[in-house]
């Protein structure tokens, strides 16, 4: 059962990490190269304190590290296989979005 409640957890913040379309754009970044703050919020064209935020929260969910580098930090996803997660997953739901099976997924607004 142990297993199962830790599966759920690992899901339940990979999701809250994809909740948000910055923070989407920030591993997709990421997914790319390492990169420092300053570096990815001109990238991204938002602030340093948004992106501050951002990072922070997918520090937490156990997506993204830090890694000290002298005065500066430098981001990156925690594990390699989370960029591939990532390239499978928008491959999966560009697949399944181009070949709708709800018809009433307009009026719904369900998928």
């Amino acid at each position: 059962m142990l297993s199962i409640a830790s599966d759920i957890d690992a899901l339940a913040r990979f999701g809250r990490a994809l909740a948000d379309p910055i923070r989407c754009r920030i591993l997709l970044a990421l997914r790319e190269a390492p990169a420092h703050p300053a570096d990815l919020a001109e990238e991204l064209d938002i602030s340093r304190t948004r992106l501050s935020n951002h990072l922070a929260c997918l520090r937490d969910c156990g997506i993204v590290v830090a890694v000290p580098e002298g005065r500066r930090v430098r981001y990156e996803l925690a594990d390699a296989r989370l960029g591939h997660a990532l390239d499978d997953l928008r491959g999966a739901v560009l697949a399944v979005e181009a070949d709708r099976t709800c018809p009433d997924a307009d009026e719904k607004g369900c998928c």
